[in-house]
């Protein structure tokens, strides 16, 4: 199984063991002994970068390992990987605004039901409770920018074996993606619109 280094680590880059390296159609994959690269899935898109000098492509999950596709075969052996930080920054602040309005959306009855934090097509979803308020865009936005203000710091901790991310005194959430160290990092989160469809509330969200 892959040791995913991203769980307990905000490093962009790290000395690693390369195992394999395999053709696949016009690309490489690589399996690393750890890694830094988050794989596409929890609604985060994949990171992309450098093993050695070829470059990350694209990082999926396999069952049980990370599979880094890059253009350019690797030897196997030890090698320095680095992280694309700014396409890493994004995709860690859309995750993490994505938990705040999760939060301030459930706290007026709503569940959260799916999540997607990419960019261009950020959103939450949620289904109502029996207690559900009406949620406008208004209040809304000013509620995260109260808690951004805050500069609430991230909180991780294991339960059963899952990892589990809160910001301050927040409830925590279960969660395998990246997120900023503390709310300050997030910048302005903007609340683009909300819709509802079949009884689904969607919030449509991007970060400056």
């Amino acid at each position: 199984m892959t040791l995913r280094l991203f769980f307990h680590s905000d490093e962009l880059k790290a000395n690693v063991e390369i195992l394999e390296c395999t053709p696949h159609e016009h690309e490489f994959a690589v399996v690393l002994r750890a890694t830094l690269f988050h794989p596409q899935g929890g609604g985060q898109p994949f990171d992309t970068g450098w093993i050695g000098e070829s470059q990350v492509l694209r990082v999926m999950q396999d069952p049980d390992r990370i599979i880094h596709f890059v253009d350019r075969p690797v030897t196997t052996g030890m090698t320095q990987i680095r992280v694309d930080e700014q396409r890493r920054q994004l995709h860690t602040r859309l995750h993490s605004a994505g938990h705040l309005i999760g939060h301030f959306v459930q706290a007026m009855g709503w569940m959260p039901i799916k999540a997607h934090h990419w960019p261009g097509e950020a959103r939450v979803q949620f289904k109502p409770a029996e207690c559900a308020q009406e949620v406008d865009v208004q209040t809304l936005q000013q509620g995260l920018a109260q808690w951004i203000a805050q500069d609430l710091p991230r909180l991780t901790s294991l339960r059963e074996g899952a990892r589990e991310i809160a910001f301050g005194d927040l409830p925590a959430y279960g969660c395998g993606g990246t997120h900023v160290r503390s709310l300050k990092d997030l910048g302005t989160v903007t609340i683009d619109s909300l819709s509802h469809k079949k009884g689904i509330l969607s919030v449509h969200y991007h970060v400056d």
